[in-house]
């Protein structure tokens, strides 16, 4: 099955709302029921729902970046969902309990799946 153009525009324009930290654009495409998950480690830390949680979640973490650059390596359907391959890469605002601290580079290479329903994003699971 093929990602459609449509649904592609969708998440690049999300992806590019994260990039430079225009919360409320992001919010704009989502679904109103939107599910986030992310996963660390084959573990899930985080488990939200619903636009109002999602955007609390949002503003918490762009906080903790000065910058930030999700990159589209591929695209893969799954069933009704994509399943879009990503380079990361960002710079750390704050100390972390991990031990990373301000100024710190963070780069890995993860995965998110979205769905899409209704014209808006409804799901999103982030593998790093």
């Amino acid at each position: 099955m093929m990602i459609s153009e449509k649904s592609k525009k969708i998440i690049e324009n999300y992806i590019m709302a994260y990039n430079s930290f225009d919360i409320e654009r992001m919010v704009k495409l989502l679904h109103k029921e939107i599910m986030f998950r992310n996963f660390t480690n084959g573990e899930m830390n985080t488990e939200i729902r619903g636009i109002q949680e999602f955007k609390e979640l949002a503003e918490k973490s762009s906080k903790i970046f000065s910058s930030r650059r999700q990159t589209v390596i591929d695209y893969n359907a799954i069933e009704d969902k994509a399943e879009v391959q990503i380079e990361y890469e960002a710079i750390l605002a704050v100390d972390l309990p991990n031990g990373l601290n301000s100024g710190d580079k963070i780069q890995l290479k993860g995965k998110s799946i979205f769905g899409l329903n209704e014209g808006k994003i409804s799901l999103i699971e982030d593998y790093s």
